[in-house]
């Protein structure tokens, strides 16, 4: 029976403290990765959740606040895990984004595109650089799993600014899968559609009439859907797959051949 098994290995998952961080982080911890949990303002909800870990699952669990824009904060990001002697993190979860309004791109405000470049590009040039020496040093391989979006391969109204980052961040994983494969570092993409949160199921707005007609599936996917297909390419199920953009979207988003 197949099992996802990640114990001996510690991941990195930055947004930990937002709704599908949180998700992400009990799974990866049940499937038994140590963990680094990554967040900005979040400290209260990341710091509940790594107690919340440490007592039902018993893993090592960090929290560590840094600015994924910063170069210079995920730096210090890293020498505080490299301090705490977590071991060396072969596993990174690139979640965190900004959040911003979406708006047409005549209305959409310059630093709006600046910021989701930073957020969902450069995010991912920050960690790599901090992490992978010590990836490669180790000589294990690696996993290195990055959230997109629907909205990369449909560029549909109003998300100018947040389609055109997600769009540069394929274009990078597919550079790096090319670059980092030699050591046995797999670099591949998730990409949620609308996505059910603990926040719809507070508000009981799981159900979008509007947007569900539009799905195959005619549902919206779920966090722990999400979760679990990063789970399954940070896992050595996953080993012969890179440089992947894998739509987690009902069938909304198909990509051809």
């Amino acid at each position: 029976m197949l099992s996802i098994d990640l114990r001996g290995h510690a991941a990195v998952i930055t947004g930990a403290s937002g709704m599908l961080g949180r998700v992400m982080a009990r799974v990866f911890a049940d499937c038994g990765a140590d963990l680094v949990l990554h967040y900005y303002h979040g400290e209260e909800a990341a710091q509940s959740l790594a107690d919340e870990l440490r007592r039902t699952t018993g893993r090592r669990v960090l929290t560590v606040q840094a600015d994924i824009t910063s170069a210079e904060d995920v730096q210090r990001m890293k020498m505080q895990v490299d301090a705490a002697k977590i071991g060396t993190p072969d596993i990174l979860i690139h979640n965190a984004v900004i959040q911003y309004d979406w708006k047409p791109v005549l209305e959409q405000p310059l630093e709006d595109f600046e910021s989701q470049f930073r957020s969902c590009t450069m995010q991912t040039v920050h960690m790599v650089k901090a992490f992978v020496p010590d990836i490669i040093a180790k000589g294990e391989g690696g996993r290195i799993v990055v959230v997109n979006t629907e909205c990369a391969a449909l560029a549909e109204e109003n998300c100018g600014a947040y389609t055109a980052a997600k769009r540069g961040l394929d274009g990078l994983v597919r550079v790096l899968a090319k670059e980092l494969g030699q050591h046995q570092i797999t670099v591949n993409e998730v990409a949620p559609g609308w996505t059910i949160t603990e926040n719809d199921r507070r508000n009981h707005t799981e159900s979008q009439p509007d947007y569900d007609k539009t799905v195959p599936l005619k549902r919206r996917g779920t966090d722990m859907e999400i979760a679990q297909m990063c789970a399954f390419l940070a896992s050595p199920l996953a080993s012969f797959t890179t440089g992947a953009y894998i739509p987690v979207s009902g069938g909304r988003v198909m990509p051809a051949i």
